[in-house]
């Protein structure tokens, strides 16, 4: 096979930290090579040289043997290098089509921009993945998993000859997922070489030829995907041996802490009911677009209903702000915790204390050492990693990210958590750490409702499941009897539960 692209001798320092350490990396033509490493390993580090975004300190980049001189976003552009990172980078107020020919419109001979030319482009190329979409949506309106969708359609709208993922499915649900893969696929075998990075290891075992594996700014190996099992593939990322990534629990049911009656939202969700146990985790299942993560907005005061009912702790309430609900003991960890989860610009210190006002006031006034103490104290038992509580919380991993909203949470002494993708963009080692943290909670008593797109999460982390398809409760099942193939079955609308959860677990 021969080789598309080499990286020789790649080192970066940052401030403090020492980024790639003399790294070498080779792809070759066609290849689907992953690329895997825990938060931090210099994986994205490396993409963004590549990309010209980003300059080394040393080191060189051949593409089709040519030396490259001009590494620069737009000579990179220009020799086929194509970046999806894990930030989407739309503009939310322009169409499907101008987005995905931003900085290339096409041009008329009188040199004004080709709107017709635009439109067939866009079609054409969302047809290569599988997708309707019309190409004067938009952005804004569509929902995450599109606008992901819509980054990608940009990369192969340039006909790019290197295209690299940085967490393509990080919001995908299992249709969608299954499409980019076969489109992946389809233009590997065209010749098109693709560089896979992801924490999403199963997908890897799926999709990747090779994989080069990172830890602390160099390539720990590489090696065919077939010479790797899961087991091998961590102890190489993380230095160690997990046996178990799903920590076990001593679950412990209480009594009803939740009850959810009949809820509907047109448009999102219908005729939802379902209790939530003190000590319990209670997992939301489907594809994206089911009604997931609207049932949970809509429990949290995010989104009205238009008929049902939500009580908590034997109180009924109708919730018509997050206020409302968040003064009932609940809280949220929403799906994309940089836009509604965290103030990215603002610090760690501030991020957890907006929850712990009344408990760090003196006569009237913040008691600022009070509040310096309470979160030194989270940042210590939650194991946030960073040198100081005034760090800017974009500049921190996704897992510690995570961490942050967590300690918020704690903070409130919240009693009910709701968690959407509590472990995207999040690497092996870190969502160890979150299992626990979750875990730890539910010991004190809370109850946790979690939507996931990771079935192996949904199965092993949670006490029962609820399944969802296109707005309807299509099963109740009990998580250790539950398997992937079954839930996929409910998730896609093929099969519907009529019996109770109780009937399952006592057949006549």
């Amino acid at each position: 096979m021969e080789t598309m692209l080499e990286m020789k001798c790649i080192s970066k320092t940052f401030p403090g930290v020492k980024a790639l350490d003399d790294v070498a990396f080779i792809a070759k033509r066609g290849e689907i090579h992953g690329l895997v490493g825990e938060n931090g390993a210099g994986k994205s580090t490396l993409m963004k040289i590549l990309a010209g975004a980003c300059l080394s300190d040393t080191g060189s980049i051949k593409i089709e043997g040519e030396l490259i001189k001009d590494i620069s976003p737009h000579h990179m552009i220009k020799k086929g290098v194509a970046v999806i990172y894990q930030e989407l980078m739309l503009s939310p107020h322009m169409t499907v089509a101008e987005n995905i020919f931003l900085g290339a419109f096409p041009l008329t001979t009188i040199g004004l921009i080709d709107y017709e030319l635009m439109k067939k482009e866009t079609i054409r190329v969302c047809g290569q993945l599988g997708l309707d979409l019309a190409p004067e949506a938009v952005v804004k309106d569509l929902s995450v998993a599109k606008r992901q969708m819509v980054e990608i359609a940009k990369a192969l709208s340039r006909d790019a000859k290197i295209i690299v993922l940085d967490e393509p499915t990080a919001v995908l649900g299992e249709s969608e997922l299954k499409i980019m893969f076969g489109v992946v696929r389809k233009l590997a075998k065209e010749g098109v070489t693709f560089i896979y990075i992801s924490h999403r290891l199963k997908e890897v075992f799926e999709l990747v030829d090779t994989v080069t594996i990172m830890k602390d700014g160099r390539i720990v190996i590489t090696g065919n995907i077939k010479e790797f099992d899961m087991g091998k593939m961590i102890k190489y990322m993380v230095g160690r041996e997990m046996s178990n990534i799903y920590p076990k629990r001593d679950s412990r049911i209480g009594k009803v802490v939740l009850n959810v009656k009949g809820i509907t939202r047109k448009g999102s969700f219908k005729d939802i009911n379902f209790s939530l146990h003190e000590g319990e985790i209670l997992a939301i299942s489907g594809l994206a677009g089911s009604g997931r993560t609207e049932i949970l907005r809509a429990i949290i005061g995010a989104d009205p209903i238009d008929s049902g009912e939500i009580e908590a702790f034997g109180k009924t309430f109708t919730p018509k702000a997050p206020k409302d609900s968040i003064k009932r003991g609940l809280g949220i960890i929403p799906e994309d915790r940089k836009i509604a989860g965290l103030f990215m610009r603002q610090s760690i210190l501030f991020n957890i204390s907006i929850t712990m006002f009344k408990d760090i006031l003196k006569i009237g006034f913040i008691d600022l050492k009070r509040e310096r103490e309470k979160a030194a104290s989270l940042i210590r038992d939650i194991r946030i990693k960073t040198d100081s509580p005034d760090k800017t919380v974009r500049d921190l991993s996704g897992g510690n990210q995570q961490k942050v909203i967590l300690a918020k949470w704690l903070n409130a002494k919240c009693k009910i958590l709701l968690v959407d993708e509590p472990t995207r963009g999040v690497d092996v080692g870190a969502k160890f750490e979150i299992y626990s943290l979750l875990g730890d909670l539910i010991k004190e008593g809370a109850a946790i409702i979690m939507v996931s797109s990771e079935l192996p999460e949904v199965l092993g982390f949670s006490d029962r499941i609820i399944v969802m398809w296109q707005g309807n409760m299509m099963a109740e099942l009990d998580s250790k009897r539950a398997t992937e193939e079954q839930i996929l079955q409910y998730a896609t609308g093929m099969k519907r539960e009529t019996a109770t959860l109780e009937q399952t677990r006592n057949p006549v």
